[in-house]
């Protein structure tokens, strides 16, 4: 784990402090993205505690846990982590991560209504977690893959010179979730247009792309779909570079630790794009101060998860408005909160899913922008926006809520 986030903000004492878990890897090969997360949440938490906390006083205490990506070591994490008194849980990398996660705190929270903790996850977009899977103790603040792939293949409609498409995803539930709405948006929106290839590779466990970019170009594709994330896109990404292949790049996770460098030394300018809720060129004087402000502490890294922020902004707002820190007292005021985000957007925490509703952009990473990532001088930049009013998905869940 890196020294800087060893150092958490000191607090008075235990019983003063209310504990906020992160549990995310910090070691092995996803660490720098977990790292960067734990990041966030440090800052975010700082902020609060710095104007006060909750409660008139009280200090919110961050505490980290590594689960090295692995679902049975996020489970052993999560016990650790309510044994030492945490009320509320984050977690964002890895969807088999999450289904795990919220099967065992549904569980947990039934067989121990004294000891019950609050599950938000900021990264997972499996559609099953607020589906089939969804529970009174999981609200999700990421918008999920389906509503994802169905933006972005919303903007791919008016791209004309689109006509072949190669599927390439990791083969684990948000890779196949990717794959099968992509198979079904492009049916459904582009039936002209030819899926010339359909890969699934194991998760962040291939070194070399080559073999896979050598797949791709022979296809023809023109246009590539991606729900990769971390090393699974940059290595692709770098492969794609080292062997000149320039087709369109649809990604879910493009500006995630290593994509923007290795987009700008493969020369793809405005061939890479993304669909997120925030993008550091995206207006917004509130995000762009913070944006700013975090760059200047953490050597130029940028922000990443506007989600983040409006997580820790609700759950502050639900402790408040209620007077405790009481799990169930909170989830309470969580479901159906509208709140108006970091760039005055109205957001809603749908109260039949626990799903945040929510803009989407799609942006190209392309020279010429203002603010630039990884120090490379090209940055993301808006093509399409998405109103939420437009991403209220469906839901099958049956929530089932505490006496």
């Amino acid at each position: 784990m890196a020294a800087g986030l060893c150092a958490l903000p000191i607090v008075a004492s235990a019983q003063d402090t209310i504990k906020v878990a992160y549990i995310d890897p910090l070691s092995g090969s996803a660490a720098v993205t977990g790292e960067h997360g734990a990041r966030h949440f440090r800052y975010l938490i700082d902020k609060v505690n710095a104007a006060g906390g909750v409660l008139g006083g009280k200090k919110l205490e961050l505490v980290l846990f590594d689960n090295k990506g692995a679902p049975q070591e996020t489970i052993v994490q999560a016990q650790k982590a309510i044994d030492d008194g945490v009320k509320f849980i984050y977690q964002g990398f890895g969807s088999n991560v999450a289904l795990a996660l919220t099967d065992f705190i549904a569980k947990h929270d039934e067989r121990n209504p004294d000891k019950r903790v609050l599950y938000l996850s900021y990264g997972p977009m499996d559609p099953a977690l607020t589906n089939e899977k969804c529970n009174f103790w999981h609200y999700r603040f990421e918008s999920d893959s389906n509503v994802k792939i169905s933006a972005l293949v919303e903007f791919m409609k008016g791209q004309p010179a689109l006509k072949n498409v190669y599927l390439i995803n990791q083969d684990y539930s948000f890779g196949q979730s990717v794959r099968t709405e992509a198979r079904k948006q492009l049916r459904d929106k582009r039936p002209d247009v030819k899926i010339v290839g359909d890969e699934l590779h194991p998760l962040l466990k291939v070194n070399d792309f080559a073999p896979y970019i050598a797949k791709i170009r022979a296809s023809g594709a023109d246009s590539v779909i991606t729900g990769n994330w971390g090393a699974d896109l940059s290595l692709l990404l770098k492969a794609a570079g080292d062997a000149g292949l320039k087709t369109q790049w649809y990604t879910i996770y493009g500006g995630l630790a290593g994509a923007p460098t290795a987009i700008k030394q493969a020369g793809l300018d405005g061939q890479v794009f993304q669909v997120v809720n925030w993008h550091a060129n995206v207006p917004g004087d509130e995000m762009q101060a913070l944006n700013a402000d975090f760059r200047r502490q953490y050597n130029e890294q940028g922000w990443w998860y506007l989600q983040a922020k409006t997580s820790i902004d609700m759950l502050v707002r639900a402790i408040n408005k209620v007077g405790s820190a009481d799990p169930v007292k909170v989830g309470l005021a969580l479901e159906g909160m509208r709140y108006k985000n970091a760039i005055g957007a109205d957001v809603l925490m749908r109260k039949e899913d626990h799903q945040l509703i929510q803009d989407l952009y799609v942006a190209s990473f392309s020279s010429g922008v203002p603010v630039d990532e990884e120090k490379t001088g090209w940055g993301w930049k808006t093509v399409a926006t998405v109103p939420a009013s437009a991403l209220t998905p469906a839901t099958t869940c049956r929530m089932v809520r505490p006496e």
